[in-house]
């Protein structure tokens, strides 16, 4: 019998029974004391920590043991994601890709903000956390000034701040000192909506503008974007508020509609109100008499782009837009700031019903499944 049972075993299945007595290490730490304190040992892992903490440690250390991380050993980093509408679908995908940055970097995110775009609740959840020193915070910025004081403040006491999904205006840069954007270009987006929808419509026609909280920074730039060229057309472009909660977008959207039946075209500048706008040409049987465009990929956003109910939708990689947050956040902290958060554009991609198919997957990457999946890139990528 040899002296060391190891110098039997190759490499290669030796680091998979390792690891996967790590992972499943991991599973059990949530539920057995033993495991949980020997997840303890093995990692930073505080004494209070949460089942989920204590599961995603194991799982933290199946994947970075054996320097597979390239970084030094550093403190389980704790984010901050502030969020102006909490429950919002479109969100879920963000939520994934912060996750899933968290996993691979072995640091943690909290979820906060206000479901119903309340800025006094953002602005509290900003000055929350900053109070509890952690270390980043990424949060959209849906009002010009609202957010100057609390973000100077995190600023002051070395908390780095940034934003997503939303960004004040250049005309405000001076006052507001997020330290990057990860974001589309709001307003541009707006401007090549509004070149696609003046390909279906001609001056004098109705062109209903639906936003779910106007002047909210996160979508108001997409109506002024389309504005700017539908208004110069002689397009009738009127601005419909519909709610920040989904029930209200309904209700209003399917309001609207019905007194105004003459529209030839909806334009949806959130995920729910795009939706909705499908949902009534469904409804009430208007495919080519009215279209849809929007944002987005809700669910019922992609089976309407499937069935004809809505000409185009827009994609802007919620995914990366909480993914790519952490990401600079943690690099910000773990280069004792060498690494400074930059801006990054997510994108303006208009999906029509011919490239709808890989949407239709379940993947966390729109927000469809849960369950992580490694999808196949496709065979030739248009130029």
């Amino acid at each position: 019998m040899p002296k060391n049972p190891r110098e039997d075993v190759s490499p290669e299945r030796w680091e998979v029974s390792r690891r996967r007595m790590l992972r499943n290490l991991g599973v059990a730490a949530a539920t057995v004391p033993f495991a949980g304190a020997l997840t303890e040992m093995l990692t930073d892992m505080p004494a209070n920590a949460s089942p989920s903490e204590r599961f995603a440690a194991g799982q933290r250390m199946a994947r970075n043991s054996v320097f597979e991380s390239p970084f030094a050993s550093h403190p389980a980093y704790k984010f901050t994601l502030v969020c102006h509408v909490t429950t919002n679908p479109f969100f879920v995908p963000t939520r994934y890709g912060a996750t899933d940055a968290c996993s691979l970097l072995g640091c943690s995110f909290s979820w906060t903000g206000s479901a119903t775009s309340d800025v006094s609740q953002m602005v509290t959840a900003i000055n929350a956390a900053t109070a509890a020193h952690v270390n980043g915070i990424g949060t959209t910025v849906i009002d010009k000034t609202a957010f100057i004081a609390p973000t100077n403040r995190a600023l002051s006491i070395g908390i780095p701040v940034v934003a997503y999904n939303a960004n004040p205006p250049a005309s405000t840069a001076a006052e507001n000192h997020q330290m990057s954007y990860i974001g589309q270009d709001l307003f541009q987006a707006g401007v090549e909506a509004g070149h696609k929808i003046l390909e279906v419509v001609k001056k004098g026609d109705l062109v209903a503008g639906l936003i779910a909280t106007p002047g909210s920074l996160n979508i108001q730039p997409r109506i002024d974007g389309a504005a700017s060229i539908l208004k110069p057309a002689g397009v009738n472009f009127p601005e419909i508020g519909t709610g920040a909660l989904l029930s209200q977008e309904a209700t209003a959207v399917n309001a609207w509609y019905l007194a105004h039946k003459a529209v030839k075209f909806m334009y949806g500048v959130d995920a729910g109100s795009t939706s909705e706008a499908a949902a009534v040409v469904e409804k009430y049987n208007l495919k080519g008499k009215v279209f849809v465009g929007g944002f987005d990929f809700l669910t019922t956003t992609v089976g309407a782009v499937q069935k004809g109910y809505q000409l185009w939708t827009i994609d802007q990689q919620p995914y990366q837009q909480g993914f790519l947050p952490i990401l600079q956040l943690f690099l910000y902290n773990v280069s004792g700031g060498l690494q400074a958060p930059v801006n990054t554009d997510t994108g303006l991609k208009f999906v029509t019903r011919a490239g709808i198919g890989p949407y239709t997957l379940k993947d966390r990457y729109e927000g469809s499944s849960s369950t992580p999946r490694t999808l196949k890139p496709p065979s030739s990528i248009a130029s």
